[in-house]
């Protein structure tokens, strides 16, 4: 892992309302539950301290964008959260964004500030804050201690809404069985199916089983290597 960058000076900026992502549907299954469960009333009596994480493209970042809205928790994102004013976090809920790239200060003064009245500190990364590379002896402790909400790769019924979202929004109607069928073939993932309607949609014909196989054909990127990995039965087109 590489080295982790020095705090930056810190800046008095103003902070924006505005939430990544937006807090559009979203839709709950088995990958998803517990992380839905466990944001559904927090912060709560256990703990202001909390951490999403996931592979990428399972929604953490989605859900995450539910819970501030929600609760009116100000949005930061990685190594620019060093230039966050203080004075605008204090007694406030906050979000923080690809956590793992925070320098060690910032994330100490984030936890500090999240035990305070009116505080609370979502972190969403990769991996779990247990595996980050710190260098402050009780910053490694106070992750340690951080409650860690797991979320899987999508499933097949998030997978399927997020496909029939992305054919919604450039107002195409795939034909009977198109949508189980790129289920079966694609990277689980947000982007995958992102990708694979913008593909389809960029061929200007209509949208069917044929043209799926003659896409999915072309792009080997979009394939699910764990199912590579075993074999390729369910990869052919």
């Amino acid at each position: 892992m590489s080295a982790r960058r020095p705090p930056r000076e810190q800046l008095r900026l103003p902070l924006t309302r505005d939430v990544p992502h937006g807090a559009t549907a979203f839709v709950r299954s088995a990958s998803n539950a517990y992380a839905v469960d466990a944001l559904a009333a927090w912060p709560d009596s256990a703990g202001q301290v909390m951490a999403i994480c996931g592979p990428a493209g399972c929604g953490k970042s989605h859900l995450a964008a539910i819970w501030a809205e929600r609760v009116g928790a100000i949005p930061l994102n990685g190594a620019e959260a060093a230039l966050a004013d203080p004075l605008e976090l204090e007694g406030r809920p906050v979000l923080l964004d690809i956590a793992q790239d925070a320098d060690d200060e910032t994330l100490f003064h984030l936890i500090n500030l999240a035990q305070q009245d009116g505080g609370a500190l979502l972190m969403v990364s990769r991996p779990s804050p247990r595996r980050w590379q710190v260098d402050v002896p009780d910053l490694r402790s106070r992750l340690d201690a951080v409650r860690v909400v797991a979320m899987e790769a999508p499933d097949d019924t998030v997978l399927s809404a997020i496909l029939a979202a992305r054919f919604a929004e450039r107002s195409i109607t795939p034909g009977d069985g198109v949508i189980d069928y790129l289920v079966m073939r694609i990277d689980r993932s947000a982007a995958a199916a992102a990708t694979v309607v913008e593909r389809l949609d960029a061929e200007h014909r209509p949208v069917n089983r044929a043209l799926a196989r003659q896409v999915l054909g072309a792009s080997d990127d979009l394939f699910d290597d764990a199912a590579q990995d075993e074999g390729g039965s369910g990869l052919q087109p």
